[in-house]
This record gives C-alpha cells, sequence and structure tokens, in this order.
C-alpha cells in the first residue's frame, strides 16, 4: 500500500531517491547534498512529501504555505513521479495530500504551474479541482 508522508529527518537512502527523481523533474537540476535537504526539511514554510511503496519513494511534492497582507496562500511545485510509478495514482495522492494540509494551514488559495507540455499533469489538477486562471506568469532570474 502506497503511503504520503512528510519527510521531517533527512537519511542518505531519501536523498539518494530525492536526487533520483530530480532529473526526472527537470534537466537542469542539480543534486541536493544532505545539507540541503536538511535546510529544507527544517524550513518553516516548506513541506517535502514523498510517496513511498513497500520502501520505495515514488514521487515527491514540495509544499509552500506562507502569509501575507492578503491571507494565507499556498504553493505547490515540484511535483515528480518516477517513471516507473506513472499512471498508478502517485501524482494524485500526493496532491490531495498537499491540498488537505494546506487547508488545514489555513491557506485560501493554492496554486501551481504545469507546462502545457504536460498533458497528463495538467488533467490531473483538473481533476482533482484545480482551475486554469487567466494570468501572467513572470520569472526573474538571477543569472551569475
Amino acid at each position: 500500500m502506497m503511503k504520503i508522508f512528510e519527510l521531517t529527518r533527512a537519511s542518505q537512502d531519501k536523498l539518494n531517491a530525492i536526487n533520483g527523481l530530480l532529473p526526472q523533474l527537470s534537466s537542469s537540476s542539480t543534486p541536493l547534498e544532505l545539507d540541503g535537504l536538511n535546510n529544507l526539511i527544517d524550513s518553516s514554510s516548506l513541506s517535502l512529501f514523498l510517496a513511498e511503496k513497500d520502501g520505495k519513494v515514488l514521487g515527491m511534492l514540495s509544499l509552500v504555505v506562507f502569509a501575507i497582507p492578503t491571507g494565507v496562500r499556498a504553493w505547490i511545485e515540484d511535483v515528480v513521479v518516477d517513471n516507473e510509478a506513472r499512471g498508478l495514482g502517485v501524482g494524485k495522492a500526493l496532491t490531495n495530500h498537499a491540498v488537505r494540509e494546506a487547508l488545514k494551514k489555513g491557506a485560501q488559495t493554492i496554486d501551481l504551474t504545469s507546462r502545457p507540455s504536460r498533458v497528463a499533469a495538467n488533467q490531473l489538477y483538473q481533476k482533482v479541482g484545480f482551475k486554469q486562471r487567466e494570468t501572467n506568469v513572470y520569472r526573474f532570474r538571477n543569472v551569475d
């Protein structure tokens, strides 16, 4: 049976699993080190959720919850399911879990983005209740 849980303690095994997922998420990602993973876990605004079955990490999701003057907001990032586990409901389970956790923390809205080319991911987000917004997303990149 698959379980979804928040990673609250770093270990080399979990670090290896996360580093195995990162290239499946982004070709420009760089591997985390144990200190970096600990910094993520120690963050008061970030929850890193893992999906696991029979001791194998199948996917992960980052949930950021933060307060701003207009209320408590949440953002879902870095959703990735291992290639071998796609189609098994892992993404849905992670997303639903993150939504429940964000709502428990008082989030009034939960946002996420997904490239249009990720057809299955976009369909999943719509199935679990996300609505596409008419907005522009901008990114400022600090390039050295």
